[in-house]
Order: C-alpha cells, then sequence, then structure tokens
C-alpha cells in the first residue's frame, strides 16, 4: 500500500480554503442542503441483479483487466478524520473503471450479436473502454461523443480503433445519434450505465475493495448515470450488507441529488461542471437501485473538486481526473460528513471509509 508523508500542519497547504485545509475546527458544515434524505436502513433485498451475475461478470472481465491497488494516505487520513482507502481505479486499463462494464457487456455477446459490431455514446471514459473491449474481440465499435468532449479522451478512443461521430453536447443529441448509427449498421448498443451487463461488471470494482478491506463502514463513489454507483452499492452489500454507500455528486449535476430527494427521476439536459465524466442522468434502472440500496448523496462545489485533485497529486502522488476527485471532497470539509468521519474529536475510533477513484484520464 501506498503510504504518503507525514502530515504537517493543515494550515500550511497553500492554495486550499480552510474548509479543506483546516479540518480540526471551525464550524460544522451544515449538510441538510448538501444530501439528498439518506436511508439509515437501505431494502437490499430483492435486488435485480444477482450476485452469482456479479461473480460470472467478475470471472469472465478478470484476465482482461487490470486488479487494482487498494491505497492509503496517512496525510489524507489526518485531514479527514478517517481511515481511508483508495481503490485506484485511475490505475485501471483505459485509465478508468468503465473498462469493466464494457468488457463483461462485449465479451457476453453472443458470436451473431458480436459480428454486427458495436455503438455507444460517452464523454470519454466509458467511449476508450468499448473501444478497447471491441479491439480485444475483433468487432468495429462506432462511438458517439459530444463535440466538446475532452481531446485527450477522443484520442484514446481513436488509439483503440474506435469510429468517432461528434454531436451537440445534450443527452438527446447523444441518444438519437447513438440510435442512428444502430440503425445503420444493425450493431449491438452498449449503453454506458442503463444495462445488467454493465453494472454487474462495475460492481467488481467494490467487490475487490472488499474482498481486501472487509470491514469497512461506508464507500463512497461518484455518480452520473448511475452504473458505477448502483453497482458499487451491490458489490459492496453482496459481501457486507451492513456497510453504507453514499453518492458524491457535482453541484452543477445534481439530478442525482434530486431525483433521490423528490423520489421521481429528474432528468439533466447539459452541464458545465469541470467533471465531465459526470455530466449524464440516472436511467430508471439505476434509479431503482440506488432507491433501495443507497445511503445519501454529497454534492460538492466545483472549486472543491479542483482543490481536491490537487490534493490527492501533492500527497499521493496520483493523477486523478475532476470526477474521482468528487467522492473524496466531501471528507475533507470542515464538519465532514456526519456519523462518518470526523468522529475522533469526540474521543471515537476513526470511521474505516472506501473510496473508489473512478478514473485518471485528466
Amino acid at each position: 500500500m501506498l503510504k504518503s508523508g507525514p502530515a504537517g500542519s493543515a494550515r500550511t497547504l497553500k492554495g486550499l480554503p480552510s474548509s479543506v485545509a483546516d479540518c480540526s475546527d471551525g464550524e460544522e458544515f451544515d449538510y441538510t442542503e448538501g444530501m439528498a434524505s439518506t436511508n439509515p436502513s437501505p431494502d437490499r433485498s430483492g435486488t435485480p441483479i444477482e450476485w452469482k451475475t456479479i461473480e460470472e461478470a467478475h470471472e469472465r472481465i478478470r484476465p482482461r483487466i487490470h486488479r487494482t491497488p487498494v491505497m492509503t494516505s496517512e496525510s489524507l487520513n489526518a485531514l479527514s478524520g478517517a481511515e481511508l482507502f483508495f481503490k485506484c481505479e485511475n490505475l485501471q486499463k483505459t485509465g478508468s473503471f468503465k473498462i469493466r462494464g464494457a468488457t463483461n457487456a462485449i465479451f457476453s455477446l453472443t458470436d451473431e450479436e458480436a459480428a454486427r459490431g458495436v455503438v455507444t455514446h460517452s464523454s470519454g471514459n466509458h467511449a476508450a473502454a468499448v473501444a478497447r473491449a471491441a479491439a480485444g474481440r475483433g468487432i468495429p465499435a462506432w462511438i458517439v461523443m459530444p463535440k466538446n468532449a475532452p481531446a485527450v479522451k477522443c484520442r484514446a478512443v481513436e488509439s483503440y480503433g474506435g469510429k468517432i461521430t461528434f454531436c451537440e453536447p445534450k443527452v438527446s443529441a447523444r441518444s438519437e445519434t447513438a440510435k442512428r448509427i444502430q440503425t445503420e449498421t444493425g450493431a449491438a448498443m452498449i449503453h454506458p450505465y442503463d444495462d445488467d451487463r454493465i453494472i454487474a461488471g462495475q460492481a467488481t470494482a467494490a467487490k475487490e475493495l472488499l474482498e481486501v478491506i472487509s470491514d469497512l463502514e461506508a464507500v463512497l463513489a461518484p455518480v452520473s448515470g448511475g452504473g458505477l454507483l448502483s453497482g458499487t452499492c451491490l458489490g459492496a452489500h453482496g459481501l457486507n450488507p451492513e456497510v453504507r454507500v453514499y453518492g458524491c455528486e457535482p453541484e452543477l449535476a445534481d439530478d442525482a441529488y434530486r431525483s433521490l430527494k423528490s423520489g421521481k427521476l429528474q432528468s439533466m439536459e447539459s452541464s458545465d461542471t469541470i467533471a465531465d465524466g459526470l455530466r449524464a442522468s440516472l436511467a430508471a434502472r439505476t434509479f431503482a437501485i440506488l432507491q433501495k440500496q443507497l445511503s445519501g448523496i454529497l454534492l460538492v462545489s466545483e472549486k472543491e473538486i479542483v482543490e481536491t485533485m490537487q490534493l490527492v497529486g501533492q500527497r499521493m502522488k496520483l493523477v486523478i481526473e475532476p470526477s474521482s476527485a468528487v467522492a473524496l471532497a466531501p471528507l475533507l470539509r470542515a464538519g465532514g460528513v456526519p456519523g462518518l468521519n470526523q468522529r475522533v474529536r469526540k474521543g471515537k475510533p476513526p470511521a474505516r471509509i472506501g473510496i473508489i477513484i473512478s478514473g485518471g484520464n485528466v
């Protein structure tokens, strides 16, 4: 495991606000406006994806992915007031967790289905994962990407042989363009998150995390369309039914927060958050899983996202993308997350918390 250097004085961290740099005093953060209604007793019965399905997905993808390390940092433990365990999917093939779901979905296709190729829409990480998994099976991949997708992610897709079609940066434009290409080619749709095969594949990240650290009290993961977060719920609860799972989301892309708070699926056509991987909206499939299994949604600001990225780079020497920083940022606020971190102030042992670092494609 990676151990960073000593924490030193939190007040000496330049460029960080007091809410991040100083977690030892100050007013408690009011989370009533930053967390969807928590579910203290999630209903984990009758899940749509069985544990056997996740185990089969893990066996299917195991030879084609990395088993990424779980890392720790003494200085981030000190700043957060918790024991943090980072599942480093930024060190995964294609640089993100997305290769798990894409590989499971594409290698689950019959030979007849696969022969016609695959099509998907994505801002980048899922696009690269589908292109690489398709190349591994020797089939074509048509990838729809918004025209404002990061250039580094477009180059990654092309390097794996994906055929890119650009569209307007709107959810509806992505879906419509992908459907048109599917009609023209007969390719199989590999949706970024609205697919049980994708969710089962993403669940293997949390499964691996809890196979290493079984006694976690909570796991935090970013949320966009919900494939990773719903998979994290299923993968974590399959090994530890008592662990709490929290989703983390940018304030500028808060559809999951609004959906869980209102009890009705909310959509978002576009967003300008720096976390480009978190601009999609939940699907009915992922929303249903999160409603039953999630303990809450935590919102973070754009400033917090950038500063958390910088902090991880400084302290752990890891490159993480903005979407990944979203999962750590809530724990670094003054006051932290009630019931999770900062318990050491009251003389209680620190909570053991897992963090899914979703990717490193900056």
